[in-house]
């Protein structure tokens, strides 16, 4: 049993959060080579809102994938007691929202007041919200209040150490854990100096964990300088962001590990948690930083695949490795599930190995309308679809009940509309009622189509299409339309 315990930020040395840097790989790495704790980038509430949570079984992983199947936010047992989830938000009950959705699977939540790229601080999140210290104050109460993990937050300076001081003690009394800053103002950029006296002066004026940021241009080269760094600052840890994107190893007490190494360990990360390309690409390329002109800096802007960029780096032979470990325990997974799902199917239901090919029908024309059409001449109840998705492919299965007998396909579909054709497709031949194939020939419903269409330029020749009755309106496109078939 693991013992979740309350994360402490004083004496820490902390992975700052970066957008594109802070995925799973790079979080990971950094932890080996002993960072305390680690942030993620900054992520949208908006956009984690539409995630669902899944279980990753194949890589042992929590995803919370987006409507259009991406994957938003990655993590995994390893981390989980170390991983603050840092969110971008200007909205109170939304930013709770968030965090609720992922609060079983991380060890804080962070809001970002620091970023200032127009992209956050044009919907008045990242920087902007400096300007606005009762929204500050009314998003930090709610998430202390509504969640049991602790929540910090992640500041620049102001133009004033007076009104920065006065800020952060307005922040503190919120209630957060710790509170992280960047010392330096939102229009100042990384070749501007780190403002170490005004992080001192924070830290001198509150009592909650102080975290310094903003070191890596001036101070911090080497694993000593952190604790220059944070001696420089007064503050009670210390965030690292550009140093430790260059090379992770930062981290490590013994000193810097070669960056070939570095690399390959990254690359071992991103393969085995499934990393996509393009930002496993984009943090290679912020490590080799003037080595990008050579032939191998080269070939890696050019690959196109992880298997590519694995064979930049002569490690072909582990991603195929890898790739069939997963392939194998994927099978592995399917053929489990399949076998559960068998062994409790209801017995009562009627099942066959179908698929809903739309070329096989006419243009608007599928299975599901051709069963409401039946039932309705037979007078029985509208047919009422129950769907599920599987967690391991999230592969969709639908068991449609019709006259209290329920129907349904072995094969699971990539999407629900997909899985409910599929399931009115086996009651139709169970039942054996046709179902709309253009190989069955003449289709009553495209006749029937064609006739009210007539009916409605006649109708329309003789001033009378405003007079016809709406519910007919309403039935015709019931009739027509696969997406107004009820749905339960």
């Amino acid at each position: 049993m693991t013992v979740n315990t309350p994360l402490c930020f004083r004496g820490k040395k902390i992975l700052a959060p970066m957008v594109r840097v802070g995925t799973l790989p790079m979080r990971l790495l950094a932890l080996d080579y002993g960072a305390d704790i680690v942030y993620c980038e900054e992520l949208i509430d908006i956009k984690m809102l539409q995630c669902k949570r899944v279980i990753n079984e194949v890589l042992e992983t929590v995803d919370f994938v987006a409507p259009n199947e991406r994957v938003v936010f990655r993590t995994c047992e390893r981390e989980r007691q170390r991983v603050v989830f840092q969110m971008g938000s200007a909205d109170a009950e939304r930013a709770l929202a968030v965090a609720k959705l992922v609060e079983s699977d991380v060890a804080g939540i962070d809001i970002n007041m620091g970023c200032p790229k127009e992209y956050s601080t044009k919907a008045s999140m990242g920087a902007a919200l400096l300007s606005d210290p009762d929204k500050i104050e009314s998003i930090l109460t709610t998430l202390v209040k509504g969640i049991c993990k602790p929540v910090t937050c992640k500041i620049r300076i102001l133009p004033s150490v007076e009104d920065t001081v006065n800020l952060v003690k307005r922040i503190e009394k919120t209630g957060i854990a710790a509170i992280a800053v960047h010392g330096r103002k939102k229009e100042e950029r990384p070749q501007h100096p780190v403002h170490c006296d005004v992080i001192k002066a924070i830290s001198e004026a509150v009592s909650i964990p102080v975290i310094a940021n903003g070191g890596s241009h001036d101070f911090i080269k080497e694993y000593a300088d952190i604790e220059t760094f944070q001696k420089a600052t007064a503050a009670s840890s210390v965030m690292i962001a550009r140093a430790a994107m260059w090379n992770p190893s930062i981290f490590r007490k013994e000193g810097f590990c070669p960056l070939k190494d570095v690399m390959q360990d990254y690359i071992k990360y991103a393969v085995r948690y499934d990393n996509h390309y393009t930002n496993t690409k984009y943090c290679l390329c912020q490590m080799l930083r003037e080595q990008l002109e050579t032939t191998q800096g080269k070939k890696l802007h050019a690959a196109q695949s992880t298997q590519e960029i694995c064979e930049v780096f002569e490690m072909g032979d582990f991603y195929e490795e890898t790739t069939a470990i997963f392939e194998a325990k994927k099978t592995s997974l399917e053929t489990k599930t399949q076998d559960e799902d068998d062994q409790m199917e209801d017995s009562d239901v009627i099942k066959m190995a179908v698929r809903f090919d739309k070329r096989e029908y006419p243009p608007q024309i599928t299975p599901k309308m051709y069963l409401l059409e039946w039932c309705r001449k037979e007078k029985h109840p509208q047919p009422a679809y129950e769907t599920v998705q599987r967690p391991l492919d999230r592969l969709f299965c639908s068991v449609v009940t019709v006259a209290e007998r329920k129907y349904r396909s072995t094969l699971w579909d990539k999407s629900k509309k997909l899985a409910e054709q599929a399931a009115a497709i086996v009651c139709l031949r169970t039942l054996g009622i046709p179902e709309g194939k253009l190989c069955e020939g003449e289709n009553h419903l495209i006749n029937k189509r064609k006739r009210q269409d007539q009916e409605r330029l006649i109708n329309r020749d003789h001033g009378e299409d405003l007079a016809e009755p709406s519910h007919k309106k309403a039935n015709f496109i019931e009739e027509t339309s696969d997406m107004n078939v009820p749905k339960m």
